[in-house]
């Protein structure tokens, strides 16, 4: 199949590439390389180079491929740069997947289904039960998790009007190799301190929890369910499980084998105190066997410790 990929470069979206390609399908990846890399652009594969927030180039791109499939990953994905430019975010996370849908509306005759990578760890908000089905309310405490929610919406409401098969993902926190420092997920910031003495701390008491993901865990799903008719679900992808940050930084520490102890600074507004999913649904209906967090990060590691990174 014919699969266009949104963000394609980044973390989560050239895992992806990689799982499709591994499938035998033909890809063609949007992204504007803001935060994504070229060197992790498998052999044989073209970048279309674009902005989700500009609809011609995104247009234009589709004009060129005429994709069966379109998996839409790229977003602005740091919440505390949502907090700190909520226009941008916005502008980013609805506005550039509304952009894709009009895109894929447009060209119906030969798009046949969108995967939606959106948000489970921001969508809920604080949650009054623990784990978190996809039936509890939605009420998310930062404006990114707004924005992925909203977008959520739109492209349910586009799928359903045009006839599209559709999946939307909504992830925990996601770690694993190519994973960014610059998008201020604590996994590499932790990392990088320890490894290059870059500055770090953990925000607040480090009590909090959260749901890790493993990367390529998300890539195998997606590719296992490109030919699939899915009708149009939404699932939880996450662990099942929740670890805090002090377990996290732990974890981090013990793997580089060195001992020091983490700063830690004051709690940030808008972020969730603790949450964890329920996945059972998307054990049962799709497979879904999620790594343990334990040899997700043996993994991750030795990814950060190598050095020519791929």
């Amino acid at each position: 199949m014919k699969i266009l990929v949104t963000g394609g470069c980044g973390f989560i979206g050239s895992h992806i590439v990689d799982s499709l390609i591994g499938k035998g399908h033909e890809v063609l990846i949007f992204d504007n390389l803001s935060t994504g890399k070229k060197d992790y652009i498998p052999k044989g594969v073209e970048l279309f180079k674009g902005d989700i927030t500009e609809p011609k180039q995104v247009e234009k791109a589709f004009s060129k491929f005429n994709p069966d499939v379109v998996v839409h990953t790229a977003a602005q994905v740091m919440l505390r740069k949502s907090l700190e430019e909520p226009l941008f975010d916005a502008k980013t996370n609805v506005f550039g997947t509304i952009n894709v849908m009009e895109a894929c509306q447009k060209h119906k005759e030969s798009v046949k289904k969108i995967i939606y990578t959106g948000t489970g760890g921001a969508a809920y908000g604080e949650p009054k039960k623990l784990p978190v089905p996809e039936t509890a309310d939605k009420i998310p405490l930062s404006p990114y998790g707004c924005s992925k929610v909203s977008a959520e919406y739109y492209v349910r409401s586009y799928c359903i009007n045009n006839g599209f098969d559709h999946l939307i993902f909504r992830f925990g926190n996601v770690y694993g190799p190519r994973d960014n420092p610059d998008t201020k997920r604590v996994i590499p910031i932790f990392v990088e301190g320890l490894m290059k003495g870059k500055d770090f701390s953990i925000f607040g008491d480090g009590k909090q929890t959260r749901d890790f993901l493993y990367v390529k865990d998300i890539a195998r799903l997606v590719a296992e369910n490109i030919e699939q008719t899915t009708g149009g679900k939404t699932y939880n992808l996450a662990s099942g499980e929740g670890t805090s940050v002090n377990k996290v930084y732990e974890t981090v520490a013990k793997g580089l084998g060195i001992d020091k102890e983490a700063p830690h600074k004051e709690a940030i507004k808008g972020e969730v105190r603790f949450i964890f999913l329920d996945i059972k649904k998307a054990k049962k209906e799709l497979g879904f066997k999620p790594t343990s967090f334990e040899d997700g990060m043996k993994e991750t590691i030795e990814w950060f410790k190598a050095p020519n990174k791929q």
